[in-house]
């Protein structure tokens, strides 16, 4: 039984990063298109292929700090838990898509994973990372390093985003309109270094969850990140981002702010620049909550009469409803799951 379960449970999370695709990393390519920047179809291509080599060429630190949010033993137990937290997930991440409301993929999983592991074995099965930080003082672990690192790195976006159009309205102030050519240039290197490395944080968070699922299962001996999962994950992930996201790009593109080719760049900068710092630390981030405050810092920076803060205040509302919700419908789904599931058997 155990081995049908992590099956189902890698497969999932396969399934899961697809979607994530489409969710987190199709949100890259929306002011990069909606600024004229590039067409859709060479636009998609462009940050569908660097999504991919991100998540082919990344390294391990985000996938060990999520796979070390648990602290459970192996066995069937676990890896019911973990297909339980990505059914929670993969439904949310969907159902998001349907509304057209950026919402998180990283969110998502981190309250399927929290929930379920507290249905199956109670509090004491999450390493919530706060008496570390007290005792130490300095020391970020667990979920207290994940929930920093996604509150830090939107606010690199938003400040930055803010500071990134001021200067550049400083440096333009006396160029002429060929000068747009140049910025959409830029915009084509800035789109391809932030999809990279949103590639790289993006599939570390299912290649954490893969570790968790065949070490659980006793395929492995050790939690590895296997090379199958990596180019499986790179693959999925490079077509989620060619298959979907255009209702969620409409959103942040347009909806948000009237994005032209300079305010493209500006937002893109701060979003790589928010994006490889976290990857680096090992830190699982949202992209979408990333670039969305970069497209509102850089709004505000040019009148704040322009922004439209309803659509700024409707995504909020689905960021700060994504941990909760996703905890609760995993924790359902793992308490379900153990009544119809026989445990213990071969």
């Amino acid at each position: 039984m155990i081995e049908l379960l992590a099956a189902v449970a890698v497969l999932l999370a396969l399934i899961f990063t697809f979607t994530n695709g489409f969710q987190d990393a199709s949100s890259i390519a929306a002011t990069f298109i909606a600024s004229r920047s590039a067409k859709p179809r060479q636009g998609i291509m462009l940050v569908a292929s660097m999504e991919f080599l991100g998540a082919l060429l990344g390294g391990t630190a985000v996938a060990f700090t999520l796979a070390g949010l648990l602290l459970v033993e192996p066995g069937e137990s676990t890896v019911l838990l973990l297909l339980a937290a990505l059914m929670g997930a993969t439904t949310w991440n969907l159902l998001t898509y349907y509304l057209a409301v950026p919402s998180s993929s990283t969110h998502a999983l981190i309250g399927g994973l929290v929930g379920a592991a507290v249905a199956a074995e109670g509090l004491s099965a999450v390493l919530w990372g706060w008496e570390e930080l007290v005792s130490s003082g300095h020391e970020l672990v667990g979920l207290m390093k994940i929930l920093v690192f996604l509150a830090v790195s939107v606010l690199i976006g938003l400040v930055g985003g803010y500071i990134a159009h001021k200067l550049v309205a400083v440096a333009l102030r006396n160029a002429k309109r060929q000068v747009n050519r140049k910025i959409i240039g830029v915009n084509w290197a800035a789109a391809a270094g932030m999809a990279f490395f949103n590639g790289a944080n993006d599939s570390q968070k299912q290649l954490g969850v893969i570790a968790l699922i065949v070490f659980s299962a006793g395929v492995t001996e050790v939690l590895e990140v296997e090379l199958w999962a990596r180019v499986a994950c790179a693959v999925l992930l490079g077509l989620g981002t060619l298959g979907g996201g255009w209702r969620i790009m409409r959103t942040l593109g347009s909806r948000i702010f009237r994005v032209r080719p300079v305010h493209s760049m500006e937002s893109q900068a701060a979003s790589a620049a928010s994006i490889a710092f976290s990857t680096v630390y090992g830190a699982p981030i949202s992209s979408t909550h990333i670039i969305s405050s970069s497209i509102i810092g850089v709004g505000a920076a040019v009148d704040p009469k322009k922004v439209r803060w309803s659509v700024g205040r409707e995504i909020i509302v689905s960021w700060a409803l994504t941990i909760p919700a996703t905890m609760l419908v995993s924790g359902g789904l793992y308490l379900l799951l153990e009544l119809i599931i026989p445990m213990g058997g071969s």
